[in-house]
């Protein structure tokens, strides 16, 4: 998973390291993929952060967040303009 986020001026995203890999163990995936909409912004809380390994290195992105069983998620921003996923 990625969690991308586009550089769309209106929304000051930086178009630099504006994606990040994101891993949620599969036991797991069923409870987070409610919760993880296409186009939608969400907040992320309790969550790990690590170094990407080479090997499996799918952004330019030098670390990655790890969801872990108390991560939660929650959606922050209703009514914005959709991220455009294909510019990614």
């Amino acid at each position: 998973m990625s969690l991308p986020a586009s550089p769309v001026p209106q929304t000051g995203v930086p178009s630099v390291h504006s994606v990040i890999h994101g891993f949620i163990p599969a036991g797991r995936a069923n409870h987070y993929k409610p919760s993880l909409k296409a186009g939608s912004i969400v907040k992320v809380n309790r969550f790990v952060v690590a170094r990407c390994s080479s090997m499996y290195k799918i952004t330019d992105h030098p670390f990655l967040i790890r969801f872990i069983s108390p991560t939660i998620i929650d959606e922050v921003i209703t009514g914005a303009p959709e991220i455009n996923l294909r510019s990614c």
